[in-house]
């Protein structure tokens, strides 16, 4: 297999996003899986995600978009567990860049 063209490396903003979402789960006691959990520690640590795993990102997004992502925490409400799962998962960034990431993978197939 040759080397992608694609930019697989994470955004700062995925990054931050994830880091919150551990800072949520973690004040909260709730919110993600396992799966999700370790996931935002790889966004979290920046670099680079193999094609695989920028895959399984990008997949998470479409499955989840309906988990009650608008109760936030704001204004001292505690956050929806699916808003914390979407920020383990890079949040929204994380759902352009993965997608973006995605299509240019399949582009070069």
């Amino acid at each position: 297999m040759s080397q992608s063209k694609a930019d697989l490396s994470i955004p700062r903003a995925v990054q931050d996003n994830a880091c919150e979402g551990l800072r949520l789960r973690e004040e909260h006691g709730f919110g993600g899986t396992e799966v999700g959990e370790h996931m935002a520690e790889q966004l979290a640590a920046g670099g680079a995600l193999s094609e695989e795993e920028v895959r399984h990102v990008a997949q998470y997004f479409p499955r989840h978009a309906h988990d009650n992502l608008g109760q936030t925490g704001e204004g001292g409400d505690k956050p929806s567990r699916g808003y914390i799962a979407w920020l383990l998962w890079g949040g929204d960034e994380g759902r352009a860049w993965s997608e973006k990431a995605v299509a240019a993978l399949d582009g070069e197939e």
